[in-house]
C-alpha cells in the first residue's frame, strides 16, 4: 500500500499578508457613520471635485462610506443587499458611554432606540433642499399605526 500522506501547508507564512488584507478592507464603523449622518450628510453628498477618488468624489454613499464611479453604479448599490444590510444595522442607535455605564450597574437599563433609515436623496434632491432623515420610532406608536392601517384596509 501507499505511505501516509502529510498535509501540505500552503499558507503557513502569510500572516503579514493577512494583516494587509484586513487593513485594506477596513471600512468606517457604524458609530462614525452615525455621527456623519447627524452632522455633515449634506457636505458629504456635495463634495468638491477630487481627482484622486473614484468618480471624482461626486458619487458617495453616506450610509456605507463608499465612493462610486458614476450615478448608475450608485443607484445599483442602493438596490443591493449590502446597502440594505447597512441601513438595517444603522437602525439601532450606536453603543454609547451612557449605555456602557448602565450595563455596568450605574443606572437602569433602557432598550436601544430603533430608528427609521431611508436611502440618501440624489444630488438633485439635495440641491432642492431634501436632507437625510433619521427618525426615532416608538414601538408603541409603530404598533398602533400598523393596527390603524389594518383597520382601514378591512373597512374598504
Amino acid at each position: 500500500m501507499g505511505m501516509v500522506q502529510k498535509r501540505k501547508k500552503m499558507h503557513s507564512g502569510d500572516t503579514h499578508l493577512q494583516r494587509r488584507w484586513r487593513v485594506r478592507n477596513r471600512t468606517r464603523d457604524l458609530d462614525q457613520i452615525d455621527q456623519d449622518l447627524q452632522t455633515q450628510s449634506a457636505e458629504l453628498i456635495n463634495q468638491p471635485v477630487d481627482l484622486e477618488k473614484p468618480g471624482f468624489a461626486q458619487f458617495y454613499c453616506v450610509h456605507c462610506a463608499k465612493y462610486f464611479i458614476d450615478d448608475n453604479a450608485m443607484q445599483t448599490h442602493f438596490r443591493s443587499k449590502v446597502h440594505k444590510r447597512r441601513l438595517k444595522a444603522l437602525e439601532v442607535e450606536p453603543y454609547s458611554i451612557e449605555e456602557s455605564e448602565r450595563a455596568a450597574g450605574h443606572g437602569s437599563y433602557q432598550k436601544p432606540k430603533k430608528r427609521h433609515m431611508e436611502t440618501q436623496p440624489s444630488k438633485e434632491e439635495v440641491k432642492q433642499g431634501k436632507r437625510i432623515k433619521v427618525e426615532t420610532v416608538n414601538e408603541e406608536e409603530g404598533a398602533s399605526t400598523s393596527k390603524k392601517a389594518k383597520v382601514q384596509k378591512m373597512e374598504t
